[in-house]
């Protein structure tokens, strides 16, 4: 009887700990997950905070200072070929002095037969010069809708942090590259049925004809 109570309770302990473990595994399958989901908003965070990876910061006003020392700005434009669009910059480069605002503008033309939506993803070079660089106002906030044909200027508003210039890190940037890759939006579908037009109304079209022809009057 001793010997049967004794291995009751090893048994106990025994699923005790399995289950213990079966628990333990449960929860690393579900924190792996949750990290999975959280990873690419904690790291754009992390690039939006840091600059890291030529990541560009935002900014709702102009600086409130202005420096002396000045920067070169180029300006790059690509685009990814599923998506039909020209896209190019209209100025190869601005020399700014760091706080300076700066105004420069993108050209963008559909050349399908459809209309597009596109999304652009930026940076700029070297990386380390991303922390400074600041966007006030910037076609890559939003996805850009073009009909066959279409082309638009898209403007950039933007200004060089002057505490670039106390950054011993920074002495030898002189040139930032400004990049620019338009992609075809991934919920393009969605956002073409939104921005589709609605079809006449019945008669429109003749009443239409009646207002273009001269002479011609309506009737009840």
């Amino acid at each position: 009887m001793a010997k049967s109570g004794e291995m009751t309770k090893r048994d106990d302990r025994l699923r005790r700990r399995n289950r213990l473990v079966l628990g333990s595994l449960f929860g690393l399958v579900a924190g792996m997950i949750g990290l999975t989901y959280a990873s690419v908003p904690l790291y754009n965070l992390f690039c939006a905070v840091t600059g890291f990876g030529g990541t560009t910061q935002r900014a709702e006003q102009a600086a409130s200072r202005v420096v002396e020392r000045k920067v070169t700005i180029r300006f790059n434009a690509d685009t990814n070929t599923a998506l039909p669009w020209s896209f190019k910059p209209e100025q190869k480069e601005l020399a700014l002095k760091l706080g300076e605002t700066g105004f420069a503008a993108y050209r963008a033309e559909n050349r399908g037969a459809k209309p597009t939506v596109g999304t652009a993803v930026y940076n700029v070079s070297p990386d380390k010069a991303g922390i400074y660089f600041n966007k006030m106002q910037c076609f890559c906030f939003t996805e850009q809708i073009l009909e066959p044909g279409q082309a638009v200027d898209m403007p950039v508003v933007f200004f060089v942090d002057p505490a670039m210039a106390d950054d011993p890190n920074m002495d030898d940037v002189t040139t930032i590259t400004l990049s620019y890759t338009f992609f075809r939006a991934k919920d393009s579908e969605a956002r073409l049925a939104q921005h589709a037009v609605p079809p006449a109304p019945s008669g429109g079209t003749e009443a239409s004809k009646q207002k273009a022809e001269p002479g011609a009057t309506a009737t009840n």
